[in-house]
């Protein structure tokens, strides 16, 4: 309706003003109801062509659109094995900060395995001290095997000699006897010697290895049994709380509620343009905005992405060919946009819905004098006509609450 009554007044006012001054027509008279079409034909056609023109001009290089909101990230509070609440410690909707207790499963099963884990590192322990002791023992002994050795052979190097210096004055039975003891003996330091052995490979490898792996078993066991705590990974609000003790939760099926991170949907504003206002929007487009939750307000924004691809084109590997013309809606271009100013977004509740215009502007261009006379003055035309849509884009604003309140039936 903007755009027809100015460009009323660029078409049929002249021409009616010309009828009526320089022809001579009044109204009423040769202006008639019925004569106004061939009266006021060339205004009339003009009027409609510049209309419809017009429309299109500021519509293609300052897109709107009614599909915009502040989406929001949620975290589904789920735990990472399933069981048996035990303990709640938020309500339906409460704050929350990073690294609180949400709620707790039951752990008695997880504890019972903490313990166990607890228990074989002390029994490992217990054998470590034991086979020290063993070592001891083992040193002992080889000294004793030693000393036993020791005397032997001192026996059997005495009667050789005497034997060597006085064939036939030691029986060669005693020697032989001697020298089995001495082989004995020496049987028993080796055996002394592999029983050090053993005790220090069991106390410097093998115990240490089963300590080792009862502390893997003991951190698992931990693992498990903090599994059983959920805690807040970010700071935000819990919301939709409804766990209560008793209940089973299961992280594949059944989530126990969603938490709302701070700031969620405070930052950034997404719209969805129409696909043939492609080649218009690009980064650092200036932008306004206004919202259901925040009424007669122009928010000032700056387009800072916009998407590559087009969601609806999407597609999933499978057994069907796609066909084409089971893509019924047609997407948009989904375009990111934030406040020219700190704090813009503040008062708008995360969710809400929003008007969004995007103005081009060919200032720049304008400026390096690299444009002829028609252009420079097309692109005055197409900056100049943003101005419609501003005005369209704060009436929009102004009637939002009446449509919302009043024709809407809320």
């Amino acid at each position: 309706m903007l755009e027809l009554l100015l460009c009323s007044l660029l078409t049929i006012v002249p021409d009616y003003l010309y009828r009526r001054y320089a022809q001579g027509k009044r109204i009423g008279k040769e202006i008639t109801f019925y004569s106004v079409w061939f009266e006021l034909r060339w205004g009339i056609s003009a009027c409609l062509l510049l209309t419809v023109s017009l429309i299109t001009l500021i519509f293609y290089f300052h897109p709107s659109t009614t599909s915009a909101a502040l989406l929001f990230r949620t975290v589904p509070i789920l735990p990472e094995t399933s069981g048996r609440v035990a303990e709640v410690h938020v309500g339906i909707s409460d704050p929350i900060s990073k690294g609180d207790l949400i709620f707790k499963l039951d752990s008695s099963k997880q504890e019972a395995a903490l313990n166990v884990a607890k228990r074989k590192i002390a029994e490992v322990d217990a054998q470590i001290i034991s086979t020290q002791a063993d070592i001891l023992k083992a040193e002992a002994q080889l000294q004793e095997a030693k000393s036993s050795y020791q005397q032997a052979k001192d026996e059997l190097d005495v009667k050789t000699e005497l034997q060597r210096r006085n064939p036939g004055i030691v029986p060669q039975r005693d020697i032989e006897k001697l020298q089995v003891l001495a082989d004995g003996r020496q049987s028993g330091i080796d055996a002394a010697a592999a029983a050090k052995e053993s005790a220090t490979l069991r106390v410097t490898t093998l115990l240490p290895a089963e300590r080792a792996s009862a502390e893997a078993a003991l951190a698992q066991a931990q693992v498990e049994l903090e599994k059983t705590s959920v805690k807040a990974g970010v700071s935000g609000r819990v919301e939709q709380f409804a766990l209560r003790v008793g209940d089973v939760v299961n992280p594949l099926m059944r989530p126990a509620g969603i938490l709302i991170p701070e700031d969620a949907g405070q930052g950034m504003l997404q719209a969805g343009f129409g696909q043939i206002e492609a080649q218009v929007l690009k980064p650092g487009m200036i932008a306004e905005a206004t919202c259901v939750s925040k009424p007669w307000t122009v928010i000032p924004m700056v387009v800072t992405g916009v998407q590559d691809y087009i969601a609806a084109g999407q597609f999933r590997g499978g057994e069907n060919l796609i066909d084409i013309q089971a893509i019924v809606r047609p997407g948009t271009i989904l375009v990111f946009l934030e406040p020219l100013y700190n704090g813009g977004l503040d008062s708008v509740a995360p969710g809400s819905s929003c008007i969004v215009n995007a103005y081009t502007s060919n200032h720049e261009l304008l400026s390096s004098n690299k444009v002829g006379a028609v252009r420079g003055m097309a692109l005055h035309a197409v900056d100049a006509v943003g101005l419609v849509h501003a005005m369209l884009l704060r009436i929009q604003a102004l009637i939002l609450p009446f449509k919302t309140l009043v024709l809407g039936g809320h």
